[in-house]
């Protein structure tokens, strides 16, 4: 593959619904271009996007995959990205290092909720997008309709949609497409053009001042002409095309049928016409020691770029993928990580197509490599000249909400698990694990139960570790509702020196600390110089319960009295007499069980609202108000989290997918008697248990 100037480069993320065809898509630009011999198929695990063996078991898109497309000296880095709302974190990655978008939309299902997620994403970071209205070979196909949908979802940002192709046929006899633009009829999997036929004229006409009408809005002289003469020449309507595709007023509306390569042609022409440059995206902000600084994209400025994805392969190691946003790349030149203060070699420049590995030795401001084996860089990552050190934004990705608990399959895997969980997180930043202190659970979080089953898996293909899945414990918490006093002598004589110690405490509610030991000792009962001993105690039992196996806090423990023995007396012995001292008095103190309460913050379609507050009245929610934007109706509300486990899911089957929400912790507030019974009767049971 030869090298390419920025002027000669484009990087366009293709995004959709699942199942829109955008890597059958992908596989018939390479087709068209010559640079495969034949149509691979998804069924037969082949394509050249979804090589990954998860892919291929699924049938599904489950990374990013670069794939360059050469055409007409340029080179379009085509970033074919997953449809499925779990794995979400590839599409913002992809379209954090793209300057243009194709959003597919299925030409029988119309607008998903996919297609709503890729929109918003592509509307947040601005940028030039196609729609593309494909598989318009599929029975039931309607090319009008899926049209007038699409337009429906532009007006809700004021923009507007503008043919730029009509369909030859439709269903079984789509044969071909219209190029409104440069008038003429592309067949033969687009290789053959040919004139308008005659019965389309109409169409064509009435098409055709709709879209010249729409380029002189993207010039005032232009306006003022057509305004004039009521036309343009060709050259004036392809420079006020893409000044209104740039501006994103107008969105062009292409027709397409991936799997039989029609209208493949002339997206491609229209991805060079239409879609910027990298150096005519808007200028990226780096920030620097001195201040912000812009970054132009081009070859003579200052060494910069951007990682927007890393990859283990088990044969190559740590793949990552980068972009540069200025400068030119040379394999083996030496770069800093900003955030990670350290160098990285930049050995094994490559260009990764698919699977395929190209070397290359230089790359320009604009495109899009992967290097190797680099020590610490991560997704995320800005690296440049050490001497003119810069760093980059990264995208904001959703918190991940979907969260289970983990453990290792075997002691070997116990070793690793930490490793392996940590190196799958730096590679999606939608994925997060900790360490739960109170249920002492292994967590793992992300944006649904597909995403994190494909996690544990790769830790078990690309890590070689087992990790098992576990239910989720929540976080309760142990109180007490009242004053309560009691006492314990511990006393044990089995020959030789004893044990003797006896403490009276009294406990009492502590609203504001966690935990708080005083004394009110008088006379010569008890020495004061055994209380770090009875602190110890209560301590200890603190961290584990008393009567439901989880922390006791907000207490107050006042020892006033005691006995001891001048001979057997030790620190041993009033630690057990406090600790036994403590529990008495707890069982007696009104003992209640606390839960997490959590803020929900949850946005849905306003014709879904009745069922989600109803819902929310299943799971003991309070509502605490709602508003509502743009046809969306957002509901605050607190929850338990125990109700709220597996809300991920659960929303989006009430919603079709469009329900999203975020989710925080709020305050504790004590569990119902009738749900903390069976909690404290289990706990009960599992210490006889280990008793026994």
């Amino acid at each position: 593959m030869k090298e390419y100037s920025t002027e000669n480069l484009r990087n366009i993320a293709i995004v959709a619904h699942g199942g829109a065809g955008k890597t059958v898509l992908t596989e018939a630009f390479l087709h068209f271009t010559g640079a495969t011999t034949r149509m691979n198929k998804i069924e037969e695990g082949n394509t050249v996007s979804d090589y990954d063996e998860e892919e291929i078991r699924r049938q599904i898109s489950i990374y990013t995959s670069v794939v360059p497309v050469e055409y007409r000296d340029t080179k379009i880095n085509l970033l074919d990205t997953p449809g499925f709302s779990d794995f979400v974190g590839e599409e913002i990655s992809a379209l954090s290092v793209a300057e243009g978008a194709l959003i597919l939309i299925d030409s029988v299902a119309g607008v998903e909720v996919g297609t709503e997620i890729a929109w918003n994403y592509t509307e947040e970071m601005k940028l030039p997008r196609f729609i593309v209205i494909n598989k318009l070979d599929r029975e039931n196909a309607n090319f009008n309709k899926v049209f007038a949908s699409a337009s429906e979802l532009a007006a809700t940002n004021n923009r507007r949609l503008i043919k730029v192709q009509i369909p030859v046929g439709e269903k079984e006899n789509f044969k071909g497409v219209i190029d409104l633009i440069h008038q003429k009829m592309y067949s033969d999997h687009g290789k053959t053009a040919s004139d308008i036929p005659a019965e389309y004229k109409d169409n064509v006409e009435e098409a055709r001042h709709e879209l010249i009408e729409a380029a002189a809005e993207g010039d005032d002289s232009l306006l003022e002409k057509y305004l004039e003469t009521g036309e343009l020449s060709g050259e004036e309507l392809m420079v006020g095309l893409k000044e209104v595709i740039l501006s994103g007023a107008f969105l062009p509306v292409f027709a397409a049928s991936g799997r039989n390569i029609v209208g493949v042609r002339a997206l491609l022409d229209a991805i060079i016409e239409f879609m910027p440059t990298p150096s005519e995206h808007p200028q990226v902000v780096a920030h620097g020691k001195a201040g912000d600084e812009v970054l132009n994209e081009s070859d003579n400025g200052p060494a910069v770029i951007f990682v927007w994805k890393t990859t283990a392969d088990p044969f190559v190691g740590k793949m990552t993928y980068f972009k540069v946003l200025s400068g030119t790349i040379t394999s083996d030149v030496h770069l800093w990580n900003v955030k990670k203060n350290s160098d990285e070699r930049m050995g094994g420049l490559h260009i990764q197509r698919g699977k395929e590995t190209i070397p290359v030795k230089n790359v320009h401001a604009g495109d899009i490599a992967v290097v190797s084996k680099l020590s610490v860089t991560e997704t995320g990552d800005t690296l440049c000249e050490k001497n003119h050190q810069l760093s980059i934004d990264p995208p904001v990705y959703p918190a991940p909400l979907y969260k289970i608990a983990v453990s290792p399959k075997t002691q070997s895997d116990a070793a690793k698990i930490s490793s392996a969980l940590t190196r799958l997180c730096e590679e999606d930043p939608t994925l997060s694990w900790a360490a739960d202190l109170v249920t002492g659970q292994t967590t793992l979080s992300g944006m649904g139960d597909q995403h994190i089953d494909i996690a544990i898996r790769r830790a078990q293909t690309k890590f070689q570790v087992g990790i098992n899945k576990e239910e989720l414990r929540v976080p309760y918490r142990e109180g007490i509702t009242r004053k309560a006093s009691a006492q314990y002598r511990h006393k044990k004589q089995s020959g030789g020196s004893g044990q003797f110690g006896e403490v009276h405490l009294r406990i009492e509610p502590l609203p504001d600390e966690d935990f708080k030991f005083s004394d009110e000792l008088v006379g010569m009962n008890l020495s004061r110089s055994y209380l770090p001993s009875i602190e110890k105690g209560i301590a200890s039992i603190m961290g584990k319960g008393v009567f439901a196996g989880y922390p006791l806090s907000n207490v107050h423990v006042i020892v006033y009295d005691g006995k001891e023995h001048p001979v057997d007396s030790k620190p041993i012995a009033f630690e057990t007499a406090g600790r036994e001292a403590f529990k008495l008095a707890v069982n007696d103190a009104g003992p209640v069980l606390f839960e997490p309460i959590m803020l929900l913050h949850i946005t849905v379609p306003e014709s879904n609202m009745g069922d989600i507050m109803g819902d929310l009245n299943t799971r003991r929610g309070r509502v605490q108000g709602s508003d509502s934007e743009k046809g969306k109706s957002t509901v605050h509300a607190h929850v338990p989290l125990a109700e709220v486990l597996k809300y991920t899911t659960e929303l989006r089957s009430m919603t079709g997918g469009r329900g999203v929400f975020s989710m925080e912790f709020d305050h504790y507030d004590i569990v119902p008697a009738n749900l903390a019974q069976p909690i404290m009767d289990a706990h009960r049971k599992e210490m006889e248990g280990k008793e026994e």
